[in-house]
């Protein structure tokens, strides 16, 4: 998939923390600078953008679980750091970012949850890939994970879900899959002759 993305996604997109944490958008487009820690590769999720009437604001995450921190791949850090240097160096993106935010408009104002529902669509069809919901990267990012062999418990920290249920259960047929792909190694063992 990296070929398909053009290199301003990784630099300047919220989509990009959305696939490699599972940060839902608001959250994405909430975080600021000041919860990220890009000596230790940590991000601590404690705000969500989203629109109030006719305004965008900075709210609480969703649940209590919601706010906590989470590790970010190696490549991830680099990726931002290159961002924040861009970010500081464009002095109309630096004046207009009263908020602090990672990701701003061109003007360094929040991002409108709307509009990167419309470009995320758009760079599917560019893609030439079915049409898939925003949120469905936080998804991508669970099934990735479990494929990886990475256990519940830890999905469900780097996703924040309340409880193990909430992971299990909205994966279960990824579990499932795993599962039946671990086992199917045993085959050899029970029939040696295939």
């Amino acid at each position: 998939m990296a070929d398909l993305l053009p290199a301003e996604f990784y630099l300047r997109d919220p989509r990009a923390v959305a696939l490699a944490i599972g940060l839902r958008r608001g959250e994405a487009l909430g975080l600021r600078w000041a919860d990220v820690d890009l000596v230790n590769g940590r991000v601590v999720v404690t705000k969500a953008l989203s629109r109030v009437g006719t305004d965008l604001a900075l709210r609480d995450v969703k649940t209590e679980s919601s706010a906590a921190s989470v590790p970010l791949p190696e490549e991830l850090v680099t990726i931002l750091r290159r961002h924040r240097l861009d970010q500081l160096g464009n002095t109309q993106v630096a004046r207009g970012n009263t908020l602090g935010l990672v990701f701003t408009t061109k003007n360094g104002t929040p991002l409108e949850p709307r509009n990167i529902n419309r470009a995320f669509d758009t760079l599917c069809r560019r893609a030439g890939v079915r049409s898939i919901r925003l949120h469905d990267l936080r998804h991508s990012c669970a099934t990735l994970l479990f494929t990886m062999g990475v256990e519940a418990a830890t999905v469900q920290r780097v996703l924040r879900h309340s409880s193990i249920s909430v992971t299990t259960g909205t994966y279960v047929d990824v579990i499932e899959q795993v599962q039946r792909s671990a086992v199917a190694g045993m085959d050899s063992l029970l029939n040696p002759a295939k």
